[in-house]
């Protein structure tokens, strides 16, 4: 198997990004599903996609497909994963990659027992940059993480019926904004954090509009995290080092950043990749993972550290998706 056929769920803003990256690559999507067949339709036309699949079942019963990208609403992503595992298709699924804790140790069991690939759509785990960065922190010519501080602030519409509010759709900030934030913590830091302290402030909805987080893990590196979904703050990480610091604007899909020295204010700019091929790296990535069996570079025991995280927080905030009270 050289070439892997890929099917996406869902038509929306990600699905067409992973399409064109697809195409970047000089490759074809092979099929798509979508709640609304007339927009998968559509969909099929625009990107010359072979197969439109008219039921989830007949997406997940095609023997061509070898991987299944998701890009529906979080609370979906359980049954969509489930079902793609046990028809033995290999999954990648935008982030969040699940509502919780329990729901992705339920999958992480299930694709090991069927020997497939599992893994969140986290541009952070692939952008060439990240992996830059992380060679020089490992190198240990600019110390030891320390200190860590994320910003990351929306200015959604507030209307309660959309999904960043809406918590019929599993909306708020943690799920859709806050991961990024804490997966780059997560990143920087040698271990998960034990030590967790937040603030909230719900939206109508009861979901979470603001938060405001600390966390130390056993190592006493520490982080700050500022979320918001009503008002606007620049997507900046800072992380404080022993001999320098590093700037991150624009950070989930940044392809520069900015070391700082800690004596002489030099500052030094670090590139690498380009902020528009973000899927491209997530999909390339994912199919070195299936072909050579190198599964550690998508970074799924990262992304359950970050859910741990997530689902902690949620239950201090007493916060629950209908999936969950229901479950």
């Amino acid at each position: 198997m050289n070439e892997l056929k890929w099917a996406v769920l869902g038509t929306g803003v990600i699905a067409n990004e992973m399409a064109q990256a697809l195409h970047n690559m000089g490759r074809t999507l092979y099929g798509v599903c979508n709640r609304t067949n007339d927009k998968a339709v559509s969909f099929a036309k625009k990107y010359h996609v072979e197969k439109v699949y008219t039921s989830y079942n007949e997406m997940y019963e095609d023997s061509s497909v070898d991987v299944i990208y998701i890009t529906t609403p979080h609370n979906t992503h359980y049954e969509f994963i489930r079902q793609s595992l046990l028809h033995g298709k290999h999954v990648l699924a935008e982030k969040s990659i699940t509502l919780n804790s329990s729901e992705l140790n339920k999958l992480k069991a299930l694709a090991d027992e069927k020997g497939l690939v599992l893994a969140e759509a986290m541009t952070i785990w692939h952008m060439p940059l990240y992996k830059k960065l992380w060679q020089i922190v490992e190198s240990g010519q600019i110390g030891r993480p320390q200190m860590i501080t994320m910003n990351f602030g929306s200015f959604k519409d507030y209307d309660m019926t959309n999904r960043f509010f809406n918590i019929s759709l599993a909306g708020g900030a943690m799920l859709d904004i806050g991961v990024y934030a804490l997966s780059i913590v997560r990143s920087f830091m040698c271990e998960s954090p034990d030590q967790i302290l937040s603030q909230m402030k719900p939206a109508p909805t009861g979901c979470d509009e603001q938060a405001s987080i600390l966390l130390m893990n056993p190592s006493g590196q520490m982080a700050t995290v500022a979320l918001s979904m009503h008002s606007k703050q620049p997507k900046r990480a800072m992380i404080s080092c022993e001999k320098a610091y590093i700037e991150i604007m624009e950070y989930p899909r940044a392809d520069h950043a900015v070391i700082v020295d800690a004596e002489t204010g030099k500052q030094t700019i670090i590139e690498a990749g380009r902020t528009s091929n973000a899927l491209q790296y997530e999909l390339e990535d994912m199919e070195t993972a299936i072909l050579t069996g190198n599964t550690a570079i998508m970074k799924l025991r990262e992304s359950s550290d970050v859910m741990d995280i997530m689902t902690k927080l949620r239950s201090d905030w007493g916060l629950y998706y209908p999936e969950e009270i229901h479950s």
